[in-house]
């Protein structure tokens, strides 16, 4: 082999070397959870739309209110990963779809988390009598603020 293949080779390697390494080091970003769009939301209407009829449009949450007919709660996030780091949120949705006692549609609300305050991104109510914000406010607001100590007193 001659000098000047040689040195091509070489600089082949290390151009694949620093893209590899620039590949690695690139952020990944990962969904957690399920958020109904806005286009899904859309299909719920307040006053009319049935549990039933809910569940068909946006589908059945993983969490629950406690109280029977309550209301459905869908929370998504989204994480970034970046090389050696530790994974960081970086963006959190919640949307509350509250029920009457008849089992119709009172209320739908669009949460997130910016800079650790609650903020409403959409709210869509019959009445001025706000139910579920305070449970919603109170869930995303104790995030990381548990003590051990609380447990055992």
């Amino acid at each position: 082999m001659d000098r000047g293949s040689v040195t091509r080779r070489g600089a082949l390697v290390l151009a694949f070397a620093a893209l590899t390494m620039g590949a690695a080091c690139s952020p990944v970003y990962r969904n957690n959870g399920y958020v109904p769009t806005d286009e899904d939301l859309a299909k719920v209407v307040v006053g009319k739309t049935t549990r039933e009829q809910a569940a068909a449009a946006v589908g059945r949450p993983s969490a629950e209110g406690l109280l029977e007919g309550s209301a459905w709660y869908y929370v998504g996030s989204r994480w970034k990963y970046f090389g050696p780091f530790a994974p960081r949120e970086i963006e959190r949705q919640v949307v509350a779809i509250s029920f009457n006692s008849r089992g119709i549609v009172s209320n739908v609300e669009r949460f997130g988390l910016e800079q650790g305050e609650v903020v409403t991104l959409s709210r869509r109510v019959t009445d001025s009598n706000i139910k579920g914000v305070s449970f919603i406010r109170q869930m995303m607001g104790n995030i990381g603020n548990l003590n051990a100590g609380q447990f055992f007193n």
